[in-house]
């Protein structure tokens, strides 16, 4: 009997342990008390602001990127690959795409940073205007598209000019190659010819420009002219040396440029250009002169009005250009009243000419270029009615003559480099390569933005 009230506590025991264990089970088993559905509907309309939220920044970053690409491609390729740790315009849409939409941080992270429609960084430095040919130097003021509406465009240019002429004319038999019986002349002449001149160019439209130079001269002429008959003694009294100077306005220059292509589909950009030369310099046939003809003072101009109409083609080719010029030039004859003994210059009609220009630019960087041509003008002979001043009795007292043709070859090298977005340094040298072209010529032009459209 004690047995079974041992048996019987110890029962009573291990049921209470259990109910205890149980207990915490069964409370946490237990559903939450529910809470009210006016608290639950506020916090569902305001996740679901938040994703409108979101969703109104990720619809402003495609945007964003949308306005980039179009940008990008309506400018043409970026100069360079981006930098390191720089996203190109897709990959920075693919970020966005994948941003969290519930964290606002890292769709702001993976947005471009700067104003909407700023363009992305690149390594390098684009050329502004990348979408226009760059300036050629030995094409001097046709060198690029022309202007565009609105601006105004200033130039400083500095050029000097040397020509030097030997010629010896010889009528008579030779001996041997060192023995000449007869009469030779020697004549030789230099030009020292240093110009600085300012012009200005404005954009009346996109396609047409109008431009005025005007040039200051500074002049210096020498010529040494040897006519010998056999070996008399008074051989040396027969020289005439020479030597005259000037300074002053030379001739001033209109121009007008129209863009007759813009380069697209794979076209060059074709430019035609006219220029006009009014005869604003000092006349060479009104310079003071000695009684045998010789002048005393240079003259800065050419004394005839011109009209020189041309087409200019540049055909960009990365990274070089090619360009090439055709043109043709008209002077206008007039009457003159000048005495050279013994005759009277009534009337001159300088020769027209004929002229083209080709060759290529290469591109060194974003700013410099370098520019290889060769140049050739065929200048027609210089038609001059004269009249003896003392007439013989019988015989013509009036002469029409015509100079023969000249032919003007250059070889051209320049330079361009980009100094600033409005500024630039053009620098070209022409060689001559034929006996009738100047020796040299070298030409400093610094354009200057004013005013940008």
């Amino acid at each position: 009997m004690g047995r079974t009230a041992a048996g019987s506590g110890s029962t009573a025991l291990l049921g209470l342990s259990l109910a205890l264990a149980c207990t915490p089970a069964t409370a946490q088993t237990q559903p939450p008390t529910s809470r009210p559905a006016a608290s639950v509907q506020a916090e569902l309309d305001q996740a679901k602001a938040e994703i409108a939220a979101q969703r109104r920044q990720l619809e402003a970053q495609e945007a964003r990127l949308r306005a980039l690409e179009a940008r990008i491609g309506a400018a043409g390729q970026v100069a360079g690959p981006p930098s390191e740790g720089t996203q190109p315009p897709r990959a920075v849409a693919q970020a966005s795409a994948a941003a969290t939409p519930g964290d606002p941080a890292s769709v702001v992270a993976a947005a471009p940073s700067g104003p909407i429609g700023s363009p992305v960084e690149s390594v390098g430095t684009r050329p502004v205007n990348s979408d226009r040919p760059p300036e050629v130097a030995v094409l001097g003021s046709e060198g690029s598209v022309v202007t565009r509406k609105g601006q105004l465009t200033a130039e400083v240019q500095v050029d000097y000019a040397r020509a030097d002429r030997n010629r010896a004319l010889f009528r008579g038999i030779e001996i041997v190659e060192s023995v000449l019986v007869g009469a030779f002349n020697i004549n030789e002449s230099r030009q020292d010819i240093i110009t600085a001149s300012v012009a200005a160019r404005y954009g009346l439209t996109d396609r047409l420009e109008l431009g005025v130079r005007l040039p200051f001269v500074q002049r210096w002429d020498t010529s040494v002219l040897v006519p010998v008959q056999g070996s008399t003694a008074n051989d040396a009294a027969r020289e005439v040396d020479s030597s005259a100077q000037g300074r002053g306005l030379g001739d001033i220059e209109l121009s007008a440029r129209y863009q007759l292509l813009t380069g697209r589909a794979g076209l060059p950009y074709l430019v035609g250009n006219l220029q006009v030369v009014a005869p604003t310099g000092s006349n060479p046939f009104d310079v003071p002169r000695l009684s045998t003809g010789e002048a005393t003072k240079a003259a800065t101009g050419a004394g005839f009005w011109g009209v020189s109409p041309s087409v200019t083609a540049i055909l960009p080719s990365d990274p070089a250009v090619l360009f090439g010029t055709i043109g043709y030039t008209h002077n206008f004859g007039r009457s003159v009243d000048t005495v050279i003994t013994p005759v009277r210059i009534t009337y001159v009609k300088p020769g027209d000419a004929v002229s083209f220009s080709a060759g290529i630019g290469i591109s060194l960087n974003e700013r410099t270029s370098m520019n290889l041509g060769y140049a050739q003008t065929w200048a027609f002979g210089t038609r001059t009615r004269t009249a003896l001043i003392n007439p013989p009795a019988s015989g013509p007292s009036v002469a029409d003559s015509t100079s023969r043709d000249l032919q003007l070859g250059r070889f051209l090298f320049g330079v361009t480099y980009r100094a600033t977005d409005r500024a630039s340094i053009n620098w070209s040298v022409e060689v001559g390569a034929t006996d009738d072209a100047a020796d040299v010529r070298s030409v400093l032009r610094i354009p200057l933005i004013l005013i940008a459209p």
